[in-house]
């Protein structure tokens, strides 16, 4: 709705900060995005996996930090890569596979198929103006959908660039300071949490009286 109520001759910056989500929620941003008339700007500080890197392929105008990544958008069935249980089909005799096995077969071609007939109407999208070499296009697909690579894998800004992305690399100050607002939750597990801020030097402790402290004591 935030994108339809946008005037169409207004810009749209965006950031995105996620591990992915919902296809069916992703598809719908997304196809609002292209919908817009006015140039839409996608801004990545840190990583916009699977259905984020989907909403960047939505954008104009990629910006990220020089250490941020996206993903591979290629279909996950339940905790396996539908690219995975296609290769089971092609790699065992047919008598030889269970009939769930090729049955998670068929869903994965399906599935596939649609991922990437939605990611090549992003990247054939030409609203204000196009914004992928046509030459490029096959190639991002390939890459992204089939499953070369596992699904968490991180697509540098070197990778993204080379698969002719519109990626441009270094965002503005207020990008970083807006994300200061927004602590990420600290997981459940006991660890060291690095806090990027400097330490106040700590009193020195009182000396007592007679016997002076060690030397490591006083630090």
């Amino acid at each position: 709705r935030a994108i339809r109520f946008t005037p169409q001759d207004t810009p749209i910056d965006m950031i995105l900060h996620t591990p992915g989500g919902l296809v069916l929620a992703t598809e719908q941003i997304a196809r609002a995005l292209i919908r817009h008339k006015a140039k839409v700007t996608v801004f990545v500080p840190h990583y916009a996996m699977s259905g984020g890197t989907m909403l960047a392929l939505a954008a104009d105008e990629i910006v990220m930090d020089a250490n941020a990544v996206l993903g591979p958008v290629d279909p996950q069935l339940g905790n396996m890569a539908a690219a995975s249980v296609l290769k089971v089909v092609e790699q065992k005799p047919i008598d030889k596979i269970d009939d769930q096995t090729l049955i998670m077969a068929d869903l994965s071609r399906k599935a596939i198929a649609q991922v990437q007939r939605f990611v090549r109407t992003l990247l054939n999208d030409d609203i204000p103006q196009p914004k992928i070499n046509p030459e490029n296009v096959e190639k991002i697909i390939e890459f992204l959908t089939t499953g070369q690579v596992t699904h968490d894998y991180p697509v540098t800004v070197e990778e993204a660039t080379n698969l002719g992305l519109p990626v441009t690399v270094g965002l503005p100050s207020a990008i970083y300071n807006l994300m200061e607002l927004y602590p990420q939750p600290q997981g459940g597990r006991p660890s060291v949490q690095y806090i990027p801020l400097p330490y106040e030097r700590r009193p020195a402790l009182p000396e007592p009286k007679g016997r002076p402290l060690p030397e490591q004591a006083r630090q």
